[in-house]
């Protein structure tokens, strides 16, 4: 019998500042404390895409009014969690007022918003990092 897939989706988020494009990381308040864009698991008959969202705005207070979704970047990341298999979705999604304060839920200790290379080094996966290269690419494009 194989094992189900753990299904989860988020958002890349970034905000555009003078002539950068900053990404928006959460530090997870638990295990490694690892780096990543706002992202969760999905609840029952929920869709990838709605659940990006809801996760969005209970990690980091994002609803959303306040972001732009830039349907036109899906990336799927497959890969192994404790011998399970999982499966996340990412979508582009543009805060529309870079000013706008993030609201850290319980789940995160520490925010930071940083710059392509930046967010490489924090995202410790190689799959995520040229999630984050080919997202900027389709930015500047």
């Amino acid at each position: 019998m194989s094992a189900l897939t753990i299904k989860a989706a988020g958002l890349i988020v970034f905000r555009r500042v003078q002539d950068s494009i900053q990404y928006l990381l959460l530090q997870a308040s638990y295990g490694d404390n690892h780096w990543t864009p706002p992202k969760g698991l999905l609840e029952n008959g929920e869709d990838f895409q709605k659940a990006a969202i809801r996760e969005t705005e209970e990690e980091a207070g994002f609803s959303s009014e306040d972001l732009s979704i830039k349907e036109d970047f899906k990336k799927t990341l497959k890969y192994e969690v404790r011998g399970k298999p999982k499966e996340v979705i990412y979508w582009l999604a543009e805060l529309k007022d870079p000013n706008q304060p993030v609201k850290l839920s319980s789940e995160h200790q520490c925010y930071k918003w940083v710059l392509l290379n930046r967010a490489c080094e924090l995202s410790k996966y190689e799959d995520l990092q040229e999630t984050f290269r080919q997202a900027e690419y389709h930015l500047l494009k």
